[in-house]
């Protein structure tokens, strides 16, 4: 009887083992690499750049794991369900894609097409939609409106008019549909884009996830309102801690130690932390430094290929066999003088178009950008304190000594490197619109009581924060703007859409 329990102890340990290793198997080794051996958990990268971190590799398998487990494999094991063949297939497909997406990124990035996006036409872009609300609403029951027979709606895509965005708000899908085509042709294989029916597919189901679930959740006022929201609370915020200690009102010498070891403490903290500031300051500056210095080196590294064919090369007139007089033979050299007008002629006039290659490129002045979106969301300029501010400010980073450095450092932050990680969540849930206008309340009043708000907001920051929020709670107008951005991105990794090569 011991022998059998030892036995079928061993036999249930053995079991236990295999089910823990089993369930220690990650989401994505079970379901996108079944064949893989179960001991082996590395996962194949997913983005070839050496400086993505491992952790964003593994969550983006698991966001491909689960999305293809809710969204496909319901359906497919209905059709049959012992093909495990399916789901790997998709993720090859992914997985190409996404490597293409990653190269074209790379590639902007790398010519500085990123950073202007990014800076310059983003910021822009926003600025304008703010400035065409603005105006809108004022020629709301004016003569613009046709003595109010216009809508607000109607006045502002007058203003903002987009071939995919129709007067009340509607995205026209066939505008998305040949965009997701063209997508779909550069980064899908080869194999997978031939046939037409599987391409048809792909192109309607990623068209109506774009227009119905993606578009219309970011255009809706909560879900805009409820991102900025999460984005301002998840900055940690320095509570001074309460001072727990007694204060008697006579000075002892127990009072005395205990001031002067705290100044102490307070000193060397203090110190320490300018150190560890200045190592981190030398450490950033010099990785800005020689990311400019490699995107500059593969800037000039890109051939010329507009330049204009050299001209043929002039015949030695002194080869000529001619017959000469004497008085010739004395006469100066034609050579010398055709030579001389020849390099005349090659020499680039001040007009030519070779010698614009030669002339420097302007800075880019990224910092100025963001500067302008800033005061116009908070209308800055209406008031004297924060004019006087942005103003300086603006001075201080585009024409003072860090203008150059910053012009550096901005492109810097969109390295890999430096970007932060973001691990995808689940989508949110409508909320109730009591839940709605709790989420705008907390927003509008996150800074009360900040005296540095009252500087730059005005008297009444909750006021101007509702001002600031008002272009974005149209969804009509929100539509536009989102179809603009998207445009602009597209035209950074896609130019062939835009300017007629594609």
């Amino acid at each position: 009887m011991s022998s059998r329990h030892v036995a079928s102890s061993l036999i249930s340990n053995s079991s236990h083992t295999t089910n823990n290793a089993t369930k220690s198997v990650p989401l994505s080794k079970r379901l996108l690499f079944p064949t893989a051996p179960a001991s082996s958990f590395d996962l194949p990268p997913l983005l070839l750049n050496p400086l993505i971190p491992p952790e964003l590799n593994a969550e983006l398998y698991d966001f491909i794991a689960l999305a293809l487990r809710a969204f496909v494999q319901p359906w497919w094991t209905k059709i049959t369900r012992y093909d495990k063949e399916f789901l790997p297939i998709i993720t090859e497909i992914l997985t190409h894609a996404v490597r293409t997406l990653e190269e074209r990124l790379a590639n902007a990035h790398q010519k500085g097409d990123l950073a202007k996006l990014v800076f310059r036409d983003v910021p822009l872009v926003v600025t304008q939609h703010y400035r065409d609300f603005r105006i809108a609403q004022c020629k709301v029951n004016s003569s613009y409106a046709a003595g109010g027979a216009l809508s607000f709606s109607a006045l502002f895509h007058a203003s903002q008019s987009h071939i995919a965005v129709k007067p009340d708000g509607e995205i026209d899908s066939d505008y998305v549909r040949f965009l997701v085509d063209h997508i779909l042709k550069t980064c899908l294989p080869k194999q997978d884009w031939d046939p037409e029916p599987e391409r048809v597919i792909v192109r309607e189901i990623v068209v109506k996830i774009v227009v119905k679930d993606i578009f219309g959740k970011i255009t809706q006022p909560w879900f805009i309102e409820k991102m900025i929201l999460e984005q301002l609370m998840s900055i940690p915020s320095h509570v001074k801690p309460k001072d727990t200690l007694s204060h008697s009102n006579g000075l002892s010498l127990h009072t005395l130690i205990v001031f002067v070891l705290t100044l102490i403490q307070s000193i060397s903290g203090a110190c320490l932390a300018l150190v560890y500031a200045y190592r981190q300051l030398v450490i950033t500056i010099k990785e800005v430094n020689h990311h400019a210095g490699t995107t500059e080196t593969h800037s000039t590294q890109v051939p010329v290929t507009n330049l204009p064919p050299p001209p043929p090369p002039l015949p030695d007139i002194d080869s000529v066999p001619v017959s000469r007089t004497p008085s010739e033979y004395s006469a100066p050299s034609v050579k010398h003088s055709v030579s001389s007008s020849s390099s005349n002629f090659l020499e680039p006039t001040p007009h030519s178009p070779s010698s614009d290659l030669t002339q420097p490129d302007l800075p880019p002045d990224y910092a100025s950008y963001p500067l302008l979106v800033i005061s116009e969301i908070f209308n800055m300029d209406a008031r004297f304190a924060s004019n006087a501010v942005m103003s300086t400010v603006g001075m201080a980073t585009s024409q003072g000594v860090a203008g150059g450095w910053i012009d550096k450092l901005l492109p810097y932050l969109l390295t890999p490197y430096a970007l932060s990680q973001r691990i995808p969540c689940s989508p949110p849930i409508d909320p109730t619109p009591e839940e709605q206008a709790e989420t705008r309340q907390k927003l509008i009043n996150f800074l009360d009581g900040n005296t540095l708000a009252s500087l730059l907001l005005g008297p009444y920051p909750s006021d101007t924060i509702s001002a600031a929020l008002e272009p974005l709670e149209n969804r009509e107008c929100n539509f536009h703007l989102i179809m603009i951005l998207l445009d602009s991105i597209l035209g950074v990794l896609f130019p062939e859409l835009f300017n007629g090569t594609g």
